[in-house]
């Protein structure tokens, strides 16, 4: 737009975002040095970091889209991001179940050898996704956190001579815990109520918690690549000299890795696909994946409203 003798030039802030580097002198030193695998290290606030984490583009465009233009320079919390994400992969992604940090549990009531098909759907929103067939035997894995020995208020999940549903199978009761020599738990054992199956008349009876499982004897060994934002809190509050120094901000806790135990149909994934892993998050197959080990990038968690309950 020319007014006058000579053009007009309008220039608006960049975009930043709490605990994240915008600046591509700081993130190739970043590069560089080593403290993140690449331009493509899902921390990276890159679009090959982005595509390789999972977000889909209509989050990002719809993130761009809320924050809006603005001239004087200001902060988006990565919060806004992260719901941006959630909104789009709620409706899109299959859910399947996936345990991260397994403790085994064991039905003293069926025989060795007992063994159950349950057809499970792949999202409760859209029955065009398709349903999938899991097995469930004598022996599961479930999440250690979704176990308490001596469980606080409100806990809802298993606890000693407490009952909860097991996802789209049946209801459990703990009966015993087995400990190791180091007094870490080995294995819980439970009775299981065959006439709760899912479907069944059973199954209409009443308990408050339900968790997600893996059959141990019919699953997959997966790596999980759990990220958190790549700077400390610090670096939003540090002062334009001392963020000279970026590696002195950079959060030692941004990549954590675990093993855990997952469905069969995660195998056969492709690079790229996104699924919810039920109760854990959204999760993205990695081009680090083989065939003996999958790996998947987290690219969002869920609202965990038991985490809220119990920092209270």
């Amino acid at each position: 737009m020319v007014r006058g003798n000579g053009p007009r030039q309008i220039e608006f802030a960049r975009l930043n975002i709490t605990r994240t580097v915008m600046s591509k002198r700081h993130l190739r030193r970043l590069v560089e040095e080593g403290f993140v695998s690449g331009w493509d290290d899902p921390r990276m606030p890159t679009l090959t970091a982005m595509r390789r984490r999972g977000y889909p583009g209509s989050a990002i465009r719809n993130f761009v889209e809320q924050v809006g233009l603005a001239k004087a320079d200001s902060t988006v919390d990565v919060q806004m991001l992260d719901a941006c994400v959630r909104d789009a992969l709620g409706d899109s992604a299959p859910r399947v179940m996936a345990v991260l940090n397994p403790v085994k549990v064991v039905f003293t009531n069926v025989p060795d050898g007992w063994t159950d098909t349950l057809t499970m759907e792949n999202h409760p929103d859209h029955p065009e996704l398709g349903e999938r067939e899991v097995t469930i035997s004598k022996e599961i894995w479930i999440e250690r956190e979704d176990f308490e020995e001596e469980p606080p208020k409100k806990f809802f999940r298993l606890k000693p001579d407490g009952e909860v549903r097991l996802k789209g199978a049946y209801i459990i009761k703990c009966e015993n815990v087995v400990k190791n020599e180091a007094g870490e738990i080995d294995r819980i054992e439970c009775s299981i109520d065959l006439s709760s199956r899912s479907g069944s008349e059973g199954a209409n009876r009443k308990v408050k918690g339900t968790i997600h499982w893996v059959d141990a004897n019919d699953c997959s060994a997966f790596e999980a690549r759990l990220y958190d934002q790549l700077m400390t809190e610090e670096w939003d509050t540090a002062a334009a000299e001392d963020k000279k120094d970026v590696t002195a901000f950079v959060n030692p806790d941004s990549l954590q890795i675990v093993n855990g135990y997952c469905e069969h149909t995660l195998v056969s994934a492709k690079v790229g696909d996104v699924f919810q892993f039920l109760r854990m998050g959204y999760f993205c197959k990695d081009k680090d994946s083989t065939e003996a080990l999958p790996v998947f990038n987290r690219t969002v968690p869920l609202k965990d409203s038991w985490a809220k309950e119990a920092k209270k």
